[in-house]
Formats: C-alpha cells, structure tokens, sequence
C-alpha cells in the first residue's frame, strides 16, 4: 500500500541536522564510541533556578490551559526582559507564546505567505528555512553569499527583490556558519526590504551567543515604522540550555500577531503552562539569567577559539572564525581529488573510519561544506581533532 502523502508534504526533505543525529544515535545503540558534532543542543544542563521555577509553577497548579497567546505574565516579561536587555519599546499585544523557535517561524510564515509568493533565503541557511517555504507552497530564492564571507548585505538584499518577492529569512548568529551580519547593517537590510514592501521573518535563536567584540543585537530595537515590517522568532532552547522544553515567542506587529494566534489555536494552543511560568520568572530573575547565559557563551568562546585554529591546521580544511552560536562551517573542497569527490563523502569517511558524526554541507545549501558543532566537551573535540589529523593529516 502505499499511503497518499499531500503534495506540500511530499516536496519537503527530512532534517539533515537530525538526519545526522539519528545515526549518531543508532551507533550508540550498537555500543560504538561516537563523537557526535552534528547536532546544535547545548551540552549544558537548564540552569537549576529556571528548574526550580518550573516545580513552583507546577505547586500553583499551573497545568491548565492558559490564552492560546500564553499567560499575560509571559508576554510582558519578554516585554520587559527586551526594554531592559536592548531599550526595545514592545507592547504585550505584539508578543505571543509559541512551542519553541521552530514553531514560530511555521507561524510566522504561514500566515504571511501565499502559494508562489518568493521568499529570499541567504546562503547557506538553516535547514528547515526552505521546508517552511516548500510547506506553504512558496518559491525559495537564494541569495549565496559566499563572496561576502557568508554575512548577508543590504546590497545583495536589494538586488534580489522583484516584485514577487514577500518575505526575507535571516537569522544571526547564523547556523550554520556562525558568522553575525553587523548591526548596522542589519538595520540596512530591514530599511532596504521595508521601503519595497518586503516583510523580514528574524530567527533569533542564536542572540545572545555572539562573542566580542560582536553583541547581541535584536531587530525589536527598531524604531516601530520598521519594526511593522519584521516578525522575530524567540527561544528559551538553545540560549537557556532548554530544549527539550519547548518554549519560544514571536514578536511582531499586532495584526501579524493575530494571524498566529489564530492559527495556533487550531495547533498546539499554546506551550505548556508551567514552563511559560518558568520562562517569565527566569527573564524577571534578568540577573542569574545573564548570568548564566554568560557562563555558557564564555565556555563556548574558549572552545572556538581553541579548535578553529586546530580545524584550519588540517589537511585540506580552511574555517573562517565565527562571531556567534556555535558552529564551525568548514570548506572540505581542498580534501577533493583522489580520495574524496564531495564533502558527503567527507563526512561519511569522518563517520565510517572515525566515528565522528558531521552535517554535510549540502543541506544547509553549501556543497563542499561540512558542519561541527562544539556544543560539546574540550575532550570530544580534542578526540575528534586527533582522529582527523590521523585521516588528513596537517598542513605544517
């Protein structure tokens, strides 16, 4: 039998990112010894305070449902966190509760597109960003910056726009690069798309890991004539070490904010109760919480700068220092020759011979690419730099 998948379903591809994953964890399962640098989760633990918020929410027997937008507390203490962290001057009416970032940016974009509506995606991009479009019928238009070293310019934006274009998606700190577009810029970017009527989804998930002399820089900071133009996608999973909890936000114009809520509300509803409960009080507790974000993006820092060095050392492999998240988007294609033909085959050499779980670049638009993370223990990376060296070799 086989079963009738729709159209728009049947067109999207799987994740590679979790593609990559579930290999590393069906090695796992064989007893293999694998380091896995394929997948972007913290490899923190949800800071102990947030937990403890979560068990005080659920003691007030917050386990009901709460508005399909999430709890009044939740919306104003985004409201609030954002005036404090960035002057950002947001209404409650703007914000609404999503079941993490990807959800978000579903909403976003299905409320604002239409079949063949184009949609400007820089390259390489996140790859769920071109599924999104695909899911509501929309065209992908890709922007390749790999001439700009992968930080996406108001120039390339301008020149992309035709009259078919209606959304921009851009998300920095970038996955999978790393690379963060300059605030100045970014406002060019937004200005440039505003002044044609073309509308910015932000996926903002990676803000506040950005390292100096980069900073987080957050597009609700615009003034509000360009701010009616942008919707942001939020998260509590990567910069909380939260993940499996499931909590994000959009913030947009009150309209385009309606538009989710409605949709949502025949969807997931809302996140769970309890869990708005902890996010509000943790961006309320706005002290520990920098803290500890801090305390992550610090650790982050030290282990970027001690592998990219290490990445560009070997054989055949070039990496630019990213500003943010924490991604190392390395160029294999001076591997190419003999041995290798593409950077899948990298990456399934890295698998086989080393247990070293990759993302090939292909998915995230960039052939010749191969994604790391180092959301993980100096060990891992010192084990897996080891191996590679023995592999490749150095370039000394």
């Amino acid at each position: 039998m086989t079963f009738p998948v729709s159209d728009h379903v049947a067109k999207m591809k799987g994740s590679s990112t979790l593609i990559a994953a579930q290999a590393a964890a069906d090695m796992r399962a064989r007893g293999i010894d694998v380091l896995d640098l394929s997948v972007g989760e913290p490899d923190f633990d949800t800071p102990d305070f947030i937990k403890r918020y979560a068990c005080e929410g659920l003691e007030k027997g917050l386990t009901r449902y709460t508005s399909t937008a999430g709890m009044m507390e939740f919306r104003s203490a985004i409201v609030d966190f954002y005036a404090m962290r960035f002057g950002a001057e947001l209404h409650v009416a703007e914000v609404a509760a999503s079941c993490g970032g990807k959800q978000a940016l579903f909403n976003a974009a299905s409320t604002i597109l239409n079949p063949d509506d184009d949609v400007l995606i820089p390259k390489p991009y996140w790859v769920t960003f071109p599924e999104i479009v695909t899911f509501c019928r929309a065209n992908s238009v890709y922007i390749d910056t790999e001439d700009t070293d992968f930080v996406l310019t108001a120039e390339q934006v301008a020149a992309a726009i035709t009259d078919r274009t209606k959304l921009l998606i851009v998300n920095s700190p970038n996955n999978p690069t790393g690379r963060v577009v300059p605030p100045d810029e970014m406002v060019r970017i937004v200005e440039v798309c505003a002044s044609r009527g073309v509308y910015v989804l932000a996926d903002e998930c990676y803000l506040f890991f950005a390292y100096p002399p980069a900073e987080p820089f957050s597009l609700a900071s615009l003034p509000a004539d360009l701010r009616q133009f942008v919707c942001i996608a939020g998260s509590f999973s990567k910069t909380y070490a939260m993940t499996g909890w499931r909590a994000g936000y959009t913030i947009a114009n009150p309209e385009w904010t309606k538009a989710m809520i409605k949709l949502q509300s025949h969807s997931a509803t809302h996140p769970t109760s309890f869990v708005q409960y902890a996010c509000a009080a943790a961006l309320r507790d706005a002290d520990d919480t920098i803290a500890a974000v801090n305390a992550m993006t610090g650790e982050y820092e030290r282990r970027r700068d001690w592998l990219i060095p290490e990445l560009n050392n070997i054989k055949g492999f070039k990496c630019p220092m990213p500003e943010g998240a924490f991604y190392a988007f390395v160029d294999v294609r001076g591997c190419f020759g003999e041995r290798f033909g593409s950077s899948g085959e990298v990456a399934d050499h890295l698998l086989r011979e080393a247990q070293i779980v990759a993302t090939d670049g292909e998915g995230f638009g960039a052939p010749g690419f191969i994604r790391f993370s180092y959301a993980t223990s100096m060990e891992n990376l010192e084990r897996a730099i080891e191996k590679m060296r023995g592999i490749f070799g150095t370039s000394d």
